[in-house]
């Protein structure tokens, strides 16, 4: 009974593999007026295979992208030839390339990278000119010991291994931090600020692209002035027009979808012939802007749109369809590989892209005042190819600057940093742990813990500080000022420590996880011990084993735990703590009163109490916002 579902998978797989080339080797199919377009057929057979291999690869925990990629050249003609036309795909590519530059306008929240930190713009504004530096520099260096073949078929494929190897993959790691709940972490939010910083200067290398082979300042300042024309004009119509337009239909989701669309694609039309415009004017300039920076731009603009949510979930389908083309496109145009040259450059270019993460992104954070271990943690999931990267050498290969064969090579790497990104990403703490001590003598120390004085003794000491914590120390900050002196913090996010001692409270460096770590803070001079950290954030602990440990070391202290489900709760209350909470009862009750004045109709009437008893969420200082 049990080899059932596995024999069922085999059948299915054999019949949908048998249908793609039924259909795909039959010829033109027909319809009930004649023979099916060539563009409705090969788009239907590259969907078709490429949702097969998607399945199969999400059963594996590969990468979607690489299923695409797989597909792409399964159907092109190194496979099977099903595909009859390439271009289609190839113009299905380029609306995916302009509808997912769309979205990342929409989606670019520059009021929070302000909010990111000091430390994490000027490490967004200086990590990726950094890195295709060192793409370009050990370029040159492989290439000053003899190393040529594509090395040396272009002046420009120094600059392009450079700006590959500068990206990491929005797609992947942002979907990996989101299954793991840690996107809200010290890591994750490091990881998300360079991904947005990475995207945008992603755009920058599209734009001066076109100028790379006769490099010039001129027509690059041209570019550049062409992009601040159209986005003027597009900020104009955005509030003067489209911001009305989109509250004649707010009532109507559809319609927001299929204007937005609209509103995206005259954007790139006014982009392209922004030199028509400007001549009108008498002006001779050339400052046309290409069709991924005008998406780019179309999107940011109306970004902050109260119907943006409604425009990027919408969208986001459409662009999900022929981004999936786009990749199939790539993975269709992979020539004959006839020798060692391409698998070569791509373990070479995938080494290289891990090597940068250690030598650059670590060491970069760790100055700007990230700590050791979110510092390397941050670098090892960013340890991979960006899906950016594939597009800026797409575009490369279309102006005639690189070879196919170059392409192959970056997608080739490209697929093997996204096999190696799920893997190092799961390890990344456990990396962390085994590179501490050779970190520590390099000089990259974890900040000194001091031991308080043995007459310091504390009333509460929180175990890590996450969002509840911050919101309890707000709470006792309100009502019970008088002991946060004898409050201690024990938590390895130092770019939190400066604002919780701003509130009076004694903070130190720590890994919760290690308890002889937990002694010398000072955790035995306390006579309340909380921890209100969940266990989908913690790592290299959970709060059984961690109540355990603490009830070793401090027999007498009062251990106050949570717990995420029914049983951890049993398992944690026997292990020795004095009360387990869980937030999502706590939250159900205070829920649950708000409920029943709603069923009264007297929801504005809780409110009001509300008012009186805590201050508007706005108005609350806490140390996490």
């Amino acid at each position: 009974m049990q080899q059932r579902p596995a024999i069922r998978f085999r059948v299915g797989f054999a019949l949908t593999a048998w249908l793609c080339l039924m259909f795909g080797g039959a010829g033109p199919a027909m319809a009930s007026g004649g023979e099916t377009p060539s563009l409705v057929q090969d788009m239907g057979i590259a969907i078709m295979v490429s949702g097969l291999f998607a399945v199969i690869f999400t059963r594996l925990k590969i990468p979607t992208i690489a299923a695409f990629l797989l597909a792409g050249f399964a159907v092109g003609p190194l496979g099977l030839g099903l595909v009859t036309d390439p271009a289609n795909i190839d113009t299905i590519a380029q609306i995916g390339f302009v509808l997912l530059l769309f979205m990342i306008g929409l989606e670019l929240d520059v009021r929070g990278l302000v909010k990111s930190g000091k430390a994490l713009i000027v490490a967004g504004l200086v990590q990726y000119p950094l890195t295709l530096v060192f793409g370009l520099l050990v370029t040159q260096l492989l290439l000053m010991f003899g190393f040529g073949g594509l090395l040396a078929e272009s002046p420009l494929t120094a600059f392009y291994i450079g700006a590959v190897i500068a990206g990491s993959s929005t797609i992947q790691v942002v979907k990996l931090f989101q299954q793991h709940f840690e996107l809200d972490t010290q890591p994750g939010r490091i990881a998300l600020a360079l991904l947005i910083f990475q995207d945008l200067w992603a755009i920058v290398v599209t734009l001066v692209q076109p100028n790379l082979s006769h490099p010039e300042v001129g027509p690059i300042l041209f570019s550049f002035e062409g992009i601040f024309v159209l986005l003027l004009i597009a900020l104009l119509f955005s509030r003067v027009v489209i911001s009305r337009f989109f509250h004649w239909i707010s009532k109507s989701p559809e319609l927001i979808v299929l204007s937005s669309l609209s509103w995206c694609f005259a954007v790139v039309f006014v982009g392209a012939e922004i030199d028509k415009i400007t001549a009108m004017m008498g002006f001779n300039f050339h400052m046309a802007v290409g069709s991924g920076v005008s998406a780019l731009i179309a999107g940011a603009v109306i970004a902050n749109m109260p119907f943006s949510i409604e425009i990027t979930t919408k969208v986001g389908i459409l662009k999900d369809f022929f981004v999936t083309l786009f990749f199939v496109g790539l993975g269709i145009s992979v020539p004959a590989i006839t020798g060692w040259d391409v698998p070569i450059l791509a373990v070479v270019m995938a080494l290289i892209a891990v090597v940068s993460r250690q030598i650059l992104f670590f060491p970069l954070l760790y100055w700007l005042g990230v700590d050791p271990r979110s510092a390397e943690v941050s670098s090892v999931r960013l340890a991979q190819i960006s899906e950016f990267g594939l597009v800026i050498v797409f575009l490369g290969v279309t102006s005639g600057q690189l070879s196919p064969e170059f392409s192959s090579a970056v997608i080739l790497a490209f697929v093997l940093t996204a096999l190696a990104t799920t893997p190092m990403f799961e390890r990344a703490y456990a990396i962390y742990d085994r590179l501490r001590v050779p970190l520590n003598r390099m000089g990259f120390k974890e900040p000194e813990v001091i031991a308080p004085e043995e007459s310091v003794q504390f009333e509460v000491a929180f175990l890590g500080l996450h969002r509840d914590a911050s919101s309890l120390l707000h709470e006792l900050a309100a009502t019970k000022p008088e002991i946060l002196p004898r409050v201690l913090v024990i938590d390895f996010n130092v770019a939190l420590h400066a604002k919780i001692r701003e509130m009076g409270v004694e903070v130190e460096y720590g890994d919760i996880s290690n308890t002889e770590t937990l002694l010398h803070a000072g955790i035995d001079k306390a006579k309340i011990i909380i921890c209100t950290i969940s266990d989908d954030l913690l790592r290299g602990i959970n709060n059984l084993d961690l109540v355990r440990s603490v009830r070793a070391a401090c027999p007498d202290a009062i251990i106050i735990s949570n717990a995420v489900n029914m049983k951890a709760y049993e398992e944690i209350m026997q292990a020795g703590a004095d009360y387990v909470y869980m937030a999502r009862v706590e939250v159900a009750e205070a829920l649950l009163e708000m409920l029943d004045y709603a069923l009264q109709s007297r929801l504005e009437d809780y409110r009001t109490q509300l008012a009186g008893r805590r201050l508007h969420p706005t108005k609350r200082k806490e140390v996490l916002d």
